[in-house]
């Protein structure tokens, strides 16, 4: 795992919050704390005071630490690590995570059960969940899979019913084989899977010795603009190894949380696992003609037909320093895909792309991208705002929306010659539509239509504004006043001189707006 290449991993801003200092405790506020052993009181023995903040600070905390808890996926542990580039796959795409043999990439990964709640035992059988994010120079790719190559699902119209058969009876509380076997034998669909969680992989011995999958078909973009429709493959280093069902009703008896314990240790003691990164590559039109439907998620595609062509490694060598920042407050998402990624038509995977995000926002709050565990280490720059839990600077006064003349982020525009997205026939990837659409017809219509008197109100209420703002804007937008009618045009620029020839100084400073961005020359004139 050697190789110092252009982008070296590096740690997310803030991902290892520093240990409080040992000294004075403080409340949340940083107000001294004298006494932290007993409440205040009325009097030795009487009712403690509704003045002792300390004690209201503790509870009303405390009833609240808990957020709530993943639908699926609920256990689960992880690690950081780094993911090595071993094979070139530039003619499949123009990721810069990929742009040269030996790049390495920090990451973190999460491992998980399915179905049970945060105190399942880790040795049940079910699926494991196996997430990866990759914090990349170009945004974070997220790789949100499980220990299997397919799922019990093909269309995410039947997801939430299936979960439901996997959680508990609404009458007994607990979990039901019965639930389970009445919804596969009715869809048959999720056969496939069943026969794989059934069998000796079951139960993996440890996260360190299970597989991982994208599961879905995946694309990659290239420069030519091309794109191969791609699935992705984890094999474990390790070898694989799974427990029989008396082995992990053992396990279970005795430490309900053996696979967190067991990554957890490993690390510890160096024997930093292992995975091969590889993909099985399909050209796109391939994908018309083939036997399987590669988008069907329960389903495999023949390696006879699509070797495996390896792409790197990553090995987990760090352990997390909190579990709560660290990895439940982790947020793993399909549609986190840098340039060069791409998904497919694949029903599951397009219902994903909103789900998870969706979740995350209930889950851990509007503004989940930017804890630290979920950071990208390149430079963020949203119109995102405001919202629940905002604990950095906002963006202080940048400007809030887009498109706008003072120096806001702007969309970077096609990169490379890929086509528009072929899911209408004429959209456009970046933008709007093509279209020849007449902006000006029926807004002179209206204009036509206001009459002598409204167009001349019409000309005195578009002054009072646009003589305020810089003379830049002014024109900009008072040129598109005469595409409408030229007499819109000249009348609206009358009364603005008219405004402006006022003598009375306090009118002056009210029509020149004098705050925000609207007051920095360096901003002003680029799009004059």
């Amino acid at each position: 795992m050697s190789a110092d290449k252009s982008f070296k991993p590096t740690e997310p801003q803030d991902m290892q919050a520093a240990r409080p200092a040992q000294g004075t405790l403080t409340n949340a506020a940083g107000n001294s704390v004298p006494n932290n052993q007993q409440s205040q009181s009325a009097g030795p023995r009487g009712p403690v005071l509704l003045q002792d903040h300390h004690l209201l600070e503790r509870m009303a905390h405390f009833n609240r630490e808990r957020v709530p808890e993943r639908v699926v996926h609920a256990k689960g542990g992880g690690a950081y690590g780094t993911f090595t580039v071993t094979g070139d796959i530039r003619k499949y795409t123009n990721a810069k995570l990929f742009s040269e043999v030996g790049k390495q990439c920090r990451m973190l990964a999460r491992f998980s059960t399915v179905a049970g709640e945060r105190g399942f035992a880790d040795t049940v059988r079910d699926p494991r969940g196996f997430s990866l994010k990759f914090y990349t120079e170009d945004g974070n790719w997220d790789m949100v899979g499980n220990n299997t190559p397919i799922f019990f699902v093909r269309d995410p119209l039947k997801f939430q019913d299936f979960i439901h058969s996997q959680k508990r009876h609404p009458q007994t509380g607990r979990r039901s084989n019965t639930m389970q076997f009445d919804y596969w034998s009715l869809r048959p669909e999720a056969l496939h899977q069943v026969m794989y969680m059934f069998g000796d992989r079951g139960i993996p011995r440890s996260f360190r010795f299970m597989n991982g999958y994208g599961s879905h078909t995946y694309s990659l973009w290239n420069d030519a603009g091309e794109r191969y429709w791609v699935k992705w493959h984890f094999h474990t280093m390790q070898g694989v190894q799974g427990l029989t069902g008396d082995q992990a009703a053992q396990i279970a008896a005795e430490n309900p949380d053996y696979h967190l314990q067991d990554l957890f240790e490993a690390i510890e003691r160096g024997e930093y696992p292992r995975w091969k990164v590889s993909v099985q590559v399909i050209p796109e039109k391939d994908a018309e003609t083939y036997h399987t439907n590669i988008f069907d998620l329960t389903k495999t595609v023949s390696h006879k037909d699509y070797p495996l062509i390896e792409v790197g490694e990553f090995e987990l060598n760090e352990n997390p320093k909190n579990y709560f920042a660290e990895i439940e407050q982790a947020a793993f998402e399909p549609s986190n895909m840098p340039r060069g990624f791409g998904a497919s038509p694949d029903k599951v995977l397009q219902a994903r792309l909103m789900s998870y995000a969706d979740a995350h926002r209930y889950r851990i709050g509007i503004n989940y991208a930017a804890l630290p565990v979920n950071k990208a280490v390149n430079s963020v720059n949203t119109y995102h705002r405001d919202g629940q839990t905002r604990f950095d600077g906002n963006f202080g006064d940048a400007p809030v929306y887009e498109p706008n003349s003072f120096g806001g982020p702007a969309e970077t525009g096609p990169q490379t010659d890929e086509p528009a997205l072929r899911i209408d026939g004429n959209a456009d990837r970046y933008g709007y539509p093509e279209t020849d659409e007449d902006l000006y017809g029926q807004p002179a219509a209206l204009y036509e239509l206001m009459g002598r008197d409204g167009q001349d109100r019409l000309h005195k209420n578009f002054a009072g504004p646009l003589a305020t703002v810089p003379d830049f804007v002014r024109q900009r937008f008072v040129a598109h006043l005469y595409k409408i009618d030229e007499r819109l045009g000249k009348g609206v620029d009358a009364e603005i001189d008219a405004l402006k020839a006022q003598p009375d100084p306090m009118l002056g400073q009210l029509l020149t707006e004098t705050h925000t961005n609207a007051a920095k020359p360096e901003a002003v004139g680029a799009d004059d």
